[in-house]
């Protein structure tokens, strides 16, 4: 799969990029644009995306617009196939974490929902046709959470956003293989604790020191690198914190409460913690 890899991130072709303005978006337009890609990067800060878009060294096209707006994203699609004639990467990467409890009201998840599958379903929809119906080998990267494979309390509607983008990814992933034979294909990239103006807001990952526990956006970004040229579905990063073997762990207990019928959230239930304690460490 390396040489259909190769064909896609090459110089000249395309990539595309929400939440391109910072963080993870940032790092990945980066990575593109080492690669020789153009991109069309979109944020709905276009303050900084213009700011950034000055610093890649390719030809790059900024739009400015929320994820949430279906016309704001056609915008996106139809000038990038008009000015650049491509999309080899579709990278949805923009996302928020404002949470929202169980029973708490339908608008205080809607703006939730909107952004982190909402964007990502309607960025799908617009781009994915004609990635399908050019024969050139292409590629689409959703960002996941971990909080929608273990989906942990204390934040319901980022858990279920997550969720649903995973279940999206793979039912995209599998429906591209049967129209394309693998000519265009899908990987949920799934980070670990990351040093990102998302998940450390009011500090600049640029400047300000970094603990010790997350991972940098630059490493995220490379293991994803790897895992395309794996042609990994499932990228899952570590971080200096948490090994592949515990996410592993974690993953694997989470599936067993229904096998084994143990409580919802077992792992923090607190006739259960102690026993996923013992189990992790053992």
């Amino acid at each position: 799969m390396t040489e259909r890899m190769n064909a896609i991130l090459a110089p000249g072709r395309v990539a595309v990029v929400t939440g391109a303005a910072k963080g993870l978006g940032a790092s990945a337009a980066r990575a593109f644009a080492a690669k020789g890609m153009d991109l069309a990067l979109f944020d709905n800060d276009e303050q900084a995306l213009v700011a950034f878009a000055k610093e890649l060294g390719v030809k790059v096209l900024t739009i400015a617009g929320d994820v949430a707006d279906e016309a704001d994203l056609r915008r996106l699609r139809d000038e990038t196939l008009e000015k650049l004639g491509d999309v080899a990467i579709l990278m949805n990467n923009a996302g928020i974490i404002k949470g929202a409890g169980p029973w708490d009201a339908p608008s205080a998840w809607r703006r939730q929902l909107d952004v982190n599958f909402g964007g990502i379903l309607s960025a799908q929809h617009l781009f994915v046709p004609h990635m399908i119906g050019v024969p050139r080998p292409s590629a689409v990267i959703n960002l996941g959470s971990k909080e929608g494979i273990t989906t942990p309390p204390g934040n319901a509607a980022y858990s279920v956003a997550k969720a649903g983008v995973k279940v999206l990814t793979e039912q995209l992933s599998h429906e591209l293989l049967k129209a394309t034979g693998g000519r265009v294909s899908a990987h949920l990239l799934v980070p670990g604790y990351t040093w990102t103006p998302m998940n450390f807001p009011g500090v600049n990952p640029e400047t300000d020191e970094k603990p010790t526990a997350p991972w940098t956006a630059e490493q995220v970004i490379e293991r994803l690198f790897q895992g395309l040229y794996n042609d990994d579905f499932y990228v899952i990063c570590p971080d200096n914190e948490v090994t592949s073997a515990m996410d592993a762990k974690r993953i694997r207990w989470a599936a067993d409460d229904m096998i084994e019928n143990r409580p919802a959230l077992s792992r923090w239930h607190p006739v259960w913690k102690e026993a996923f304690a013992a189990w992790l460490k053992g």
